[in-house]
């Protein structure tokens, strides 16, 4: 750990990231990651290595490398008592039990010590299968439940990382045009429009009142399949402490909101993630490599998966399935300025880096002067995949839910119905498929859409087999491949 006693570090001449905003530096006067728990004659030692602090991320005592590799660490960990892992006294959404957390449950977590148990397809920081399937909503539970029954909670199969800072700034750029355009309209009803991805709203009494296809903050959020969570640093704060009962301490220790208590888990460990922590396990999943089209060898095969692309683009599944968008700058910035309460927002405070030409390979592509290419094949938008129709494997697939997850109920469907965009640019690596990663196969996931998908679905149907075949073979061709050796870091000069 770099010397951090009472006072804060000065500017480093190794300092590698773009700030964009002039610098506030806030000294945080704890100590390290403590083994409290443990004890002094406790003969083994927690796994991580010293703590990182964000005000010597931001003066640049740390490269580019060395905060990924403490965010890999962080992501692969399998965290031990000594770290912090547990919460005998919270809940998996950070409030006070009125009963003691079980160290491990399969239900309510937490249930798993590290990231990478669950993110591990095809390697760290990918998807998972459905044993490593998560039960959303049952980690506010006190007591706790034993039941994996639907009215308790939305079973969910984990998704990759691979493209999220990509991902995260192009929902940030789409925010911000949404917003901008709606605080200038009168009252009534209007259609926003930003990357081509229309979204309808209600204003009254000069505010937003109603949407569809996203909250009515009309802030973009492109993580969890519900659409529900702003950044990889919410996502990463929640899931620390759900799945791991590791606190970080920007939502506990220093959260008025938690008292300020420096050990609100009651597990005898405080300050468990610093905020430097969490800046780097962010950067880390923010660089990973973005996934791209492996093309198959041989002329015909190569032919193939290009009339499939066609045909995909032609039955009207680019509809949601947006193939490409622009980034108007290819800039990753860290924190999210549209961060909720309860976790780090501080812009005075922000760190950045090129996703061209910093992190793992493969890497987005320059568009322009400053943008990127973004081919994800998402609008980030909400959908329904139900219909009047309701055929069976719709409702078993696509309509299984019974909890809402803070989803809004649009034109008379419950907002448990309304999923954001899968993205298909790591399809060719992710299966299995579906909420619930219970269907096996692309055709499958495919002929279960209804509702919004259902045109698109029928005209599938309607092509012949081979037709359908050149689909599946390109969306197969849609891959997450192993970055190369030696590549993957550099580190950028003082700006």
């Amino acid at each position: 750990m770099k010397s951090h006693s009472n006072q804060c570090s000065s500017n480093k001449s190794n300092l590698f990231l773009t700030l964009l905003k002039p610098v506030v530096l806030v000294c945080l006067f704890y100590s390290g990651n403590a083994l409290a728990s443990c004890g002094p004659d406790f003969p083994e030692p927690g796994v991580l290595s010293p703590a990182f602090e964000h005000d010597d991320i931001v003066d640049g005592d740390y490269t580019f490398k060395e905060i990924f590799e403490k965010g890999r660490e962080l992501f692969v960990a399998k965290f031990n008592i000594c770290d912090g892992q547990g919460r005998p006294a919270t809940t998996g959404t950070g409030n006070k039990r009125i009963a003691d957390q079980p160290d491990f449950i399969r239900t309510s977590a937490p249930e798993s010590n590290s990231c990478s148990g669950c993110h591990a397809q095809p390697r760290d920081g990918g998807a998972g299968d459905i044993v490593a399937n998560v039960f959303v909503l049952a980690q506010a539970l006190d007591p706790v439940t034993f039941s994996t029954s639907g009215e308790f909670s939305n079973e969910r199969n984990t998704l990759g990382m691979f493209g999220a800072g990509p991902i995260e700034m192009l929902a940030r750029e789409m925010t911000a045009e949404l917003q901008a355009q709606a605080s200038v309209l009168p009252d009534g009803m209007h259609t926003l429009s930003t990357k081509g991805v229309n979204f309808d709203i209600k204003k009254e009494g000069g505010v937003v009142t109603q949407s569809w296809g996203i909250d009515s903050d009309l802030v973009i959020k492109p993580f969890h399949q519900a659409g529900v969570v702003t950044s990889i640093r919410e996502f990463t704060v929640n899931a620390m402490n759900h799945h791991h009962g590791m606190q970080a301490e920007e939502r506990f220790d220093l959260n008025p909101a938690k008292g300020n208590d420096p050990d609100f888990d009651e597990d005898g460990v405080e300050r468990e993630l610093t905020i430097g922590d969490m800046t780097a396990a962010s950067i880390f999943q923010a660089a990973l490599g973005t996934p791209v089209q492996v093309m198959p060898q041989g002329k015909e095969a190569r032919m193939e998966v290009k009339k499939g692309e066609m045909l995909f683009n032609d039955i009207g599944c680019a509809g949601c399935h947006v193939p490409q968008m622009e980034l108007d700058s290819r800039i990753f910035s860290e924190p999210n300025p549209y961060n909720p309460a309860g976790t780090f927002s501080d812009t005075t405070q922000t760190i950045s880096f090129d996703m061209t030409k910093m992190g793992e390979f493969p890497r987005v592509k320059k568009h322009g002067k400053n943008g990127a290419v973004i081919r994800a094949y998402t609008d980030l938008k909400r959908h329904n995949l139900c219909d009047a129709e309701d055929q069976a494997d719709a409702i078993r697939f696509f309509c299984n839910e019974q909890l809402d997850q803070g989803r809004p109920e649009q034109d008379g469907r419950p907002g448990r119905e309304f999923f954001l965009t899968r993205k298909l640019w790591d399809v060719g690596s992710s299966a299995p498929y579906g909420h619930r990663g219970d269907i096996t196969t692309i055709t499958e996931a495919i002929l279960y859409h209804g509702g919004e998908g259902r045109d698109s679905r029928d005209n599938f149907d309607g092509l012949t087999t081979e037709d359908k075949a050149a689909i599946i073979n390109f969306l197969k061709s849609l891959q997450v491949v192993e970055p190369k050796k030696n590549k993957s870091h550099k580190v950028a000069k003082k700006s």
